[in-house]
């Protein structure tokens, strides 16, 4: 086999050495995409005869020759086995894995792969990386092989040079069974999802204030009363009853920490790590349905039936007992996951209760901590001393870095990039899963036409173009970003088949996200390779999600010209998509679009994904707005949020305005607790005549109308005359979303070049409202100028 080992690890370093311009893209449909690849001529095909071959001692890598011809063998009938090869060549008709001893050949969970007309060879350093390039070399067999028995397939794949390897070494998955339960099964099913797309880490939430689903034997109420709730499925998430005196608690369910080691056993098999997550010190209402003397009130409480906001009911603080409690469960954890890490949530901690509570105050004072964000901080970092003492290593959500962050913490960043950008900052590991791209029980498709789901707004493309490392990074802290994850919080998740809904295929997305390079990332070809495998996906019978079927236009604008340059695009490869220029809905008769077109002029645009004849989903409309300060040049006083930075430097002048409030709308831009002061630019004088700006209000996320909007004009971009204020009458009281423009027409044109609007934020939530007194938010949209000589 020395001769076999050294074309491997030759052959894996000429791929390598070539540069991605000289790759081919064979037509092929591997997802996540390879680092590199080349098409070469011909078919290897899998017949009865074709041997596997594994050169090694190694058990691990057996093991991976053995899944391989596991699988081979249900689908195509045939009896092939693994075993080791005679000499030192590699027969014709089969397939060798060989585990390189030069690790400096490959990353850790790297691997080549060649494939010629006779033979196919996978070269790897360690066993995951064989693992691999045996997912990769499923998916260069026809879509059946991922399902049941065909003995009428040929099993021919193209020959290919691949040499690939991953770019983060975090790539997960999360699910929580906590709102509802998932059975064993499906939690495997679930991992192999994540194998397929080569992910690497299973995020299993365990416990939250709706049940507490992991088997503790020194505390065996847990399961016995804490994984159990009163049956409310029939209602609303939001607004279940509360459980009646003496009602029975019956749904729910929990896993042995046999079952446990089933699935962790059948996880590692995939190299899948699993990291359990227990929530701490909010998220926790569900244990002093056994154990109420842990609370700070001391008070026994059911498990929720459904939502429960905010988290007031959290661990106490100041009570030896509560982290006596914890050592133990954490013992039991410790010894039954192998991973380094545990999490253990650290988010949403409201301190109500620790401000109202004895023993947290005595406990503030004893320690000298300031306020109720250092007693956190207190809790987070002496719960973290007990993993350390056991060998493990502390996750936690971004709130972990109030009031100060554990020494060897983790930080998973969720509420945006912020926490991660801090963390590394500081010298801390970061993984990014912030809700902006990373949220799947969002929605991904327009919500008439989806499951109800909790909310927000998550295409599969906006998945696909997630950067987990921020810009702002220097290189040396980007090193401390892991990687990405997504997230499927279960409150509107019951099923299994609407768990795989919403992961798949956003799970696809995210896995070319942190596995190929950046370099190698391209939505159109992502979406070209798509379809092969949605039929991958039905020959394992997974429900996954079709995707939206709406249209997204986008614009360019031409400089100097006041043009606009429209294209359509939908997320469904080679969709067919008709429009009207006019308003009105698109028949199967209206235009065909064909290429990007120019407006020089305000248009509204209706537009359709057309399926055999008809309209697949409801049209989108979007006004095309052209006007004198159209790509001007805009400079704030404060900038938005960059988490509500829609559209970026040119969003308020790009033509397009809001027309729904969504947190996750691209063209909103957001200010937080301060005012939109916003200097426009329009290059040389004009004679203004109109100015108008729009914005939104959705008082459940704390999005508030301005108070007042003011408009000023200026030639020198020094001297500024206001001449208009223009108020409102809607209630900061009403529900839902509104949109609302803010129009003042000037008696007579003035001549100016610069045009500044401020928006008066009303500064904090009114004192009726659930974030009373937290930073109310003023969110805008186009601010379109309009000449005398437009009219």
């Amino acid at each position: 086999m020395e001769q076999l080992f050294a074309l491997c690890v030759a052959g894996f370093i000429a791929i390598s050495s070539r540069l991605n311009a000289e790759d081919q893209k064979p037509s092929v449909s591997i997802i996540p995409q390879p680092v590199h690849i080349r098409a070469t001529n011909g078919h290897f095909e899998i017949s009865a005869q074709t041997q596997i071959l594994v050169a090694t001692a190694n058990d691990t890598a057996k093991k991976v020759a053995e899944y391989l011809s596991e699988t081979l063998n249900r689908v195509t009938g045939f009896e092939l086995f693994a075993t080791k090869p005679e000499g030192g060549a590699q027969p014709a008709n089969s397939v060798a894995l060989v585990l390189s001893p030069q690790e400096k050949a490959f990353a850790v969970e790297g691997y080549a792969l060649a494939i010629t007309p006779k033979r196919v060879v996978i070269t790897a350093s360690r066993s995951q990386g064989l693992f691999y390039g045996v997912q990769t070399l499923l998916q260069l067999l026809p879509p059946e092989v991922f399902g049941e028995p065909a003995p009428n397939v040929r099993w021919q794949m193209p020959c290919v040079e691949i040499a690939d390897q991953p770019r983060f070494t975090w790539r997960g998955m999360h699910l929580d069974v906590s709102r509802h339960f998932f059975s064993k099964e499906f939690i495997k099913r679930y991992i192999d999802l994540l194998a397929l797309h080569k992910m690497n880490v299973f995020h299993w939430d365990l416990t939250n204030d709706n049940g507490w689903r992991l088997e503790i034997k020194k505390y065996p109420k847990l399961t016995e009363v804490c994984a159990w709730r009163v049956d409310r499925e029939q209602q609303h998430w939001l607004r279940r009853d509360p459980p009646r005196a003496g009602e029975k608690a019956t749904y729910g369910g929990f896993y042995t920490q046999e079952d446990v080691k089933e699935i962790l056993a059948y996880a590692a098999a995939r190299f899948v790590t699993v990291l359990p997550a227990i929530e701490l010190p909010a998220h926790t209402s569900e244990v002093f349905a056994a154990y109420p003397e842990l609370s700070g009130r001391g008070e026994r409480l059911p498990v929720q039936v459904g939502s429960y906001w905010p988290n007031v009911d959290a661990f106490c603080a100041g009570n030896d007992s509560v982290f006596t409690f914890l050592d133990d469960v954490l013992t039991e954890i410790a010894a039954l996951f192998p991973n380094q890490y545990i999490h253990l949530g650290g988010d949403e901690a409201d301190k109500t209760r620790w401000k109202e509570c004895a023993k947290c105050q005595a406990r503030m004072k004893q320690e000298s901590l300031q306020d109720e964000h250092e007693l956190q901080s207190y809790f987070i970092k002496r719960v973290e001393k007990m993993l350390l003492a056991k060998g493990k290593r502390l996750i936690g959500w971004d709130e972990i870095l109030e009031g100060g962050l554990a020494p060897e913490a983790t930080v998973m960043s969720w509420r945006g990039i912020e926490g991660g950008i801090a963390a590394a900052q500081q010298g801390h590991d970061a993984i990014m899963t912030p809700v902006s791209h990373c949220y799947f029980d969002y929605y991904q498709a327009n919500p008439k036409f989806e499951p109800e789901g909790i909310g927000g707004f998550l295409t599969l493309k906006k998945v696909y173009s997630y950067e987990p490392i921020p810009a702002v990074l220097s290189p040396q802290e980007a090193k401390h970003i892991l990687g990405a994850q997504g997230n499927v919080w279960t409150e509107y998740i019951a099923t299994p088949q609407h768990a795989e809904y919403m992961s798949v295929p956003r799970m696809s997305a995210l896995a070319e996200a942190v596995w190929s390079p950046k370099a190698r990332r391209d939505w159109e070809d992502f979406q070209q390779r798509l379809p092969v495998h949605f039929k991958r996906l039905e020959a394992l019978k997974v429900n996954y999600a079709k995707g939206s079927f709406s249209v997204e236009l986008k614009t360019a604008i031409i400089p100097n010209a006041r043009q606009v340059r429209v294209q359509l695009e939908s997320e469904q490869p080679r969709a067919e998509i008709r429009y009207t220029l006019a308003g009105s809905a698109p028949t199967r008769q209206s235009p065909l679009y064909r290429a990007p077109f120019l407006l020089n002029q305000t248009t509204t645009i209706t537009a359709g994904v057309f399926v055999d004849g008809q309209l697949k989903e409801e049209a989108a409309q979007q006004e095309v707005l052209v006007h004198r300060a159209l790509g001007a040049k805009v400079s704030y006083a404060m900038p938005p949020s960059t988490k509500y930075f829609g559209g970026g430097e040119l969003g308020l002048v790009n033509g397009l305005r809001g027309n729904t409030v969504a947190l996750n709308e691209t063209l909103w831009q957001g200010f937080e607790g301060y005012d939109a002061e916003v200097t426009i630019d329009l290059g040389k004088p004009a004679a203004v005549e109109k100015l108008t700006a729009t914005f939104a209000q959705q008082r459940a996320w704390w999005i508030f109308l301005p108070t007042a909007v003011e408009y000023a004009l200026s030639r020198d971009g020094k001297n500024f005359e206001t001449v208009a204020k223009v108020s409102h009458e809607i209630s900061v009281e009403q529900e839902g979303a509104v949109i609302h423009a803010f129009s003042a027409r000037l008696d007579a044109p003035r001549q100016c070049r610069y045009v500044r609007m401020t928006a008066k934020n009303m500064g904090v939530c009114p004192s009726n409202h659930p974030g009373a007194g937290g930073k109310a938010w003023v969110f805008v949209d186009e601010i379109v100028v309009e000449a005398a000589s437009a009219r």
